[in-house]
């Protein structure tokens, strides 16, 4: 689980900025949003981030993406370089390096990771380890003058001195330490653990660009990690009439230019594998996917295409809840709202909630409906980004603010849409000043 994450010159975001799920000392439905995966520790199953379009919202989302990407993705080649803006309004930090930190639990022990990286290089990385008291796992540095790296094991972490040899070689300036153990044939524990709480918990942000609906078909199958009866389930809940999910394969010929856009758009050696095997083959698997809608003692057999868009969106989170209640998951989720119906957002919400237990979900959003009921949400849960007059993101929490701005007793919707609190966009007038030539067209 997610104890806190900051973010340091990366996109719009220029000074440190940190969203915290710890949650504060009260008893506000604790029984639904709040764990204790460790004694004295209380961490919040749930934050909204809320902000204007270009506020900087989703960038806290895209470098948690980010530090995925760096630990489970490791560049091959040390000339590669990483796929990010630092803050680019002022001159001075463009030239900097930027910070990802991030503190979590995993396996009953608390860790603080922090990496500082630039476009070409991880300058400084650090691994630390409370259990129950801090120590220090690793700290590595980049040399500046001849890019080779260097890494210091702290005394508790036990190894023989040949491994570490094998894992430095094995660590270009470009890749995390996770990146380098994972081309080496050794093992560490304490990198191990780590690296599975990033592979199995930590999961891959949504957004409504992300073929969530392909995900959770293709882990419908047999073998597969999401339960077919769980997102009928849900789907039955949602009151959208479907009754049974038909999942159909059909190997089809490979439609022309397919495998040389697949070719020269991926980056990943597996997936790279992958089209290399279907081009031996000569065929692709095609996925039919329908929905049997009942009526009465009628069923109809609906394609997925054919769907509404509130529908199909619904599908893939119906999968995504099925992940949150059952393997213990991070999920970051940009525009959770889209396409979906107000009710049926905190529907989805509400089913987290009271069914998940050591799952934890943050989501941007523009949805305004749930601040209007204290009776379904914490102070502490909802954060806002909002933009400076310099350009930079601010991160806060309702929490931050104090009695006099807002009240236990205040009513928190009416509050943020008339900017009270933030995090909503300064509009001009609806009058346009636009250029007509003589003849009265534009």
């Amino acid at each position: 689980m997610i104890i806190s994450f900051s973010v340091t010159n990366f996109g719009p975001i220029r000074e440190k900025q940190t969203i915290s799920f710890e949650a504060k000392k009260y008893d506000d439905l604790e029984n639904y949003y709040v764990i204790e995966p460790i004694k004295g520790l209380r961490l919040l199953k749930l934050i909204f981030l809320y902000g204007a379009n270009a506020s900087g919202k989703t960038t806290m989302l895209n470098a948690i993406e980010f530090l995925r990407d760096i630990v489970l993705d490791p560049f091959e080649k040390k000339n590669e370089k990483f796929d990010f803006n630092p803050f680019l309004f002022d001159n001075e930090s463009k030239n900097l390096d930027s910070t990802i930190e991030i503190d979590f639990v995993h396996k009953s022990k608390k860790y603080s990771y922090r990496v500082e990286f630039n476009k070409k290089v991880i300058s400084q990385e650090t691994l630390l380890v409370f259990n129950p008291n801090k120590a220090t796992v690793f700290k590595r540095t980049t040399n500046v003058n001849n890019n080779l790296t260097e890494i210091v094991f702290g005394s508790k972490v036990k190894l023989n001195k040949d491994y570490v040899n094998t894992l430095v070689s094995n660590t270009l300036s470009n890749n995390t330490v996770f990146g380098g153990f994972l081309k080496t044939n050794i093992d560490i524990v304490e990198l191990r653990e780590v690296l599975d709480w990033f592979e199995s918990a930590l999961r891959p942000m949504i957004s409504p660009r992300t073929d969530l609906d392909g995900f959770v078909t293709r882990n419908l199958n047999d073998g597969g990690n999401i339960s077919k009866e769980n997102v009928l389930e849900v789907l039955r809940k949602a009151d959208l009439n479907i009754e049974d999910i038909i999942i159909e394969e059909k190997e089809r010929d490979i439609p022309e230019g397919l495998l040389e856009f697949l070719e020269t758009s991926t980056k990943n050696e597996e997936d790279r594998k992958k089209i290399s095997s279907i081009r031996e083959k000569g065929k692709v698997t095609a996925v039919n996917l329908e929905f049997v809608h009942k009526f009465g003692d009628k069923s109809y057999n609906l394609p997925f295409e054919n769907q509404s868009q509130g529908t199909q969106r619904f599908y893939g989170l119906a999968g995504v809840l099925d992940i949150l209640v059952r393997q213990n998951s991070i999920v970051p989720i940009d525009e959770l709202e889209s396409s979906l119906h107000p009710d049926l957002y905190i529907h989805f919400i509400l089913m987290h909630l009271v069914n998940s237990s050591k799952s934890q979900l943050i989501a941007t959003t523009h949805n305004r409906e749930i601040l209007k009921n204290r009776d379904i949400f914490r102070d502490d849960c909802i954060w806002f980004a909002d933009k400076t007059e310099e350009g930079n993101t601010e991160i806060y929490s309702l929490e931050d603010f104090d009695t006099k701005t807002i009240r236990n007793s205040s009513n928190v919707y009416n509050a943020y849409s008339i900017g009270k609190l933030g995090g909503v966009p300064e509009l001009g007038d609806y009058f346009l000043d636009f250029k007509y030539d003589e003849d009265g067209e534009n």
